[in-house]
C-alpha cells in the first residue's frame, strides 16, 4: 500500500484521531491503473481516459492555483470533463486554471457535470455573497471571504446519467443529502465509488447550524443505494479512501443507520407533539455506534441534525409558546437584570455558573447581560471568558467556530470604546 493507503489503515483502526481526518496531506496516490487520488481539504480524482482526463471535484477556490499544479504533476493532458459531486464552494470553484488552460492551448473547453440544482445554489451564493463571507468567517475563524465567480455545469440531469469519457462509462445518481444537488459516481467495470459528501469520515454534516436545509431521511437511502453497488473502494468527499467490500458496507450501512436513527425518534417523538426541547434531551444516535472512528462528532452535532430534521417536517416553531413572537433581547435582558438586582449581579451569577461547569446556562445569562448594558466593557469581559471556555470545551468545528468568534466579538467589546 501507499503513504494514503496506509493513513486510511490508522483512520479504521482508530491510531489517527477523528480530529484529524480532514487534515489534508497534498499527497496524491494511484490507487487504481489510471485512478490518482489528491488528498486535499476537499479531494479530487484523476482519471486517465484516451480521450482525455476526468475530474471528480475540482477542489476550492483558495487553493485552485496549487490545485492545478497538483494536477498537472500528475498528468499534462488535457482536461475531458469535470464532475461535481455537488457545488459547495470546496469541491466546485477549482476550474478557473483548467480553462484558462484550454483557452491559452486552443484545447475544448473542459465540459462540466453537475445535477440541474448545482445551477441555482451558484444563483443563491451571488445573492448572499456577504453574508456567506461572514458565516464562513465564523465557521473556520478566518478573515471572512467568498467567491463571486463560478462555473456553472454545461451538462446537467434529473435522476441518473450515464456518462462515457474515452472508454470509461461512470453512471451518475442524484441524491438529497448534506445538499439538494448532490452526485454521487459508481464505475461498474472497476467497482469504485465516489460518494461525495455523503461519506466524510464524520459523522454527517446534516445539521449544520448556519445553512440550508438537509435531508437525512433521503441521505440514508442514498448511502443504502451505493452499498447495494457493492463497491471495493470507495472514495470520499473528505477524508481517505475505503477498500475492501466488508469495510465499505459496514461504513455505509452504519452512516445510515445513524441517520435513520436519528429520524425515526425525531418523528415518533413529534408525532407524540412532543416540543423541540423534548426531543432534544430525549434523542441520541444509537449507542452501539458511540465507538464508530467515521461517526464522531467533529464538524456537526447530533443535535444539530435533531433541529434540522424538525426543521424539514415541523418548521422552524420549537413549540414554547413565547418564542413565536418573542420580546427584544435587550427588553429581555433588562427584566431579568432587574429582577437579578442589577446587571452586575446577573454577571456575577454568570461567572458562578461558569465557574461551576454550567457553561449553557452561564451563556443564557451573560446574553441577558450584554443585551441589557451592551456598551459596558466588564459583561463583554465576562462574556467573552464564558464562550471561550465552551468553545475550548466543544469537540465539533461548527459548534467551537459559533463560539469562538462570539468570544472574539466580546473581547474585542471589552477593550474598545463601545458606541453610546
Amino acid at each position: 500500500m501507499g503513504a494514503l493507503l496506509d493513513l486510511a489503515e490508522g483512520f479504521w483502526s482508530g491510531a489517527v484521531p477523528p480530529a484529524q481526518f480532514w487534515a489534508p496531506t497534498g499527497r496524491t496516490e494511484e490507487l487504481a491503473p489510471g485512478v490518482v487520488f489528491l488528498h486535499a481539504f476537499a479531494n479530487v480524482t484523476v482519471l486517465r481516459t484516451g480521450a482525455g482526463l476526468v475530474l471528480v471535484d475540482t477542489s476550492n477556490y483558495v487553493a485552485r492555483e496549487k490545485t492545478f499544479a497538483a494536477v498537472r504533476a500528475i498528468d499534462p493532458a488535457p482536461v475531458h470533463t469535470a464532475v461535481y459531486t455537488h457545488g459547495h464552494a470546496d469541491h466546485a470553484l477549482g476550474l478557473p486554471p483548467f480553462l484558462a488552460e484550454a483557452r491559452e492551448r486552443g484545447w475544448p473547453r473542459p465540459r462540466i457535470v453537475g445535477h440541474r440544482n448545482v445551477a441555482a445554489r451558484f444563483d443563491r451564493y451571488r445573492l448572499t455573497r456577504q453574508h456567506n463571507a461572514l458565516i464562513n468567517a465564523r465557521q473556520f475563524s478566518i478573515p471572512p471571504s467568498w467567491p463571486d465567480d463560478y462555473d456553472y455545469p454545461d451538462t446537467v440531469y434529473e435522476d441518473t446519467l450515464r456518462l462515457t469519457v474515452g472508454e470509461v462509462t461512470l453512471e451518475l445518481s442524484h441524491a438529497r443529502g448534506e445538499t439538494d444537488d448532490h452526485t454521487w459516481l459508481w464505475w461498474p467495470a472497476r467497482r469504485i465509488l465516489w460518494t461525495g459528501d455523503q461519506f466524510i469520515w464524520v459523522a454527517p454534516n446534516a445539521g449544520n447550524p448556519q445553512k440550508v436545509q438537509r435531508y437525512a431521511a433521503e441521505w440514508a437511502a442514498s448511502l443504502r443505494a451505493m452499498a447495494a453497488c457493492d463497491p471495493e473502494l470507495l472514495i470520499p468527499g473528505h477524508g481517505v479512501p475505503i477498500v475492501g467490500r466488508a469495510r465499505i458496507q459496514q461504513a455505509l450501512g452504519e452512516t445510515a443507520e445513524w441517520l435513520e436513527h436519528l429520524v425515526a425518534e425525531t418523528v415518533a417523538r413529534m408525532n407524540a407533539g412532543a416540543p423541540l426541547e423534548t426531543v432534544l434531551r430525549e434523542v441520541r444516535p444509537p449507542a452501539r455506534l458511540a465507538t464508530r472512528p467515521y461517526l464522531q462528532a467533529v464538524y456537526d452535532e447530533p443535535d444539530f441534525v435533531v433541529r434540522n430534521i424538525w426543521r424539514l417536517y415541523g418548521g422552524w416553531w420549537d413549540g414554547v409558546a413565547a418564542h413565536l413572537k418573542p420580546a427584544p433581547e435587550a427588553e429581555l435582558g433588562a427584566e431579568v437584570a432587574a429582577l437579578a438586582g442589577g446587571v452586575d449581579a446577573l454577571v456575577e451569577r454568570a461567572r458562578t455558573l461558569a465557574a461551576a461547569g454550567r457553561l449553557e446556562l452561564a451563556s443564557h445569562l451573560i446574553d441577558w447581560a450584554a443585551a441589557a448594558a451592551p456598551a459596558t466593557a466588564a459583561v463583554h469581559a465576562a462574556r467573552a471568558a464564558i464562550y471561550q471556555a465552551r468553545a475550548d470545551g466543544a469537540a465539533a468545528l461548527m459548534t467551537r467556530g459559533i463560539f469562538s468568534a462570539e468570544a472574539r466579538d466580546s473581547a474585542r467589546r471589552a477593550v474598545e470604546p463601545c458606541p453610546p
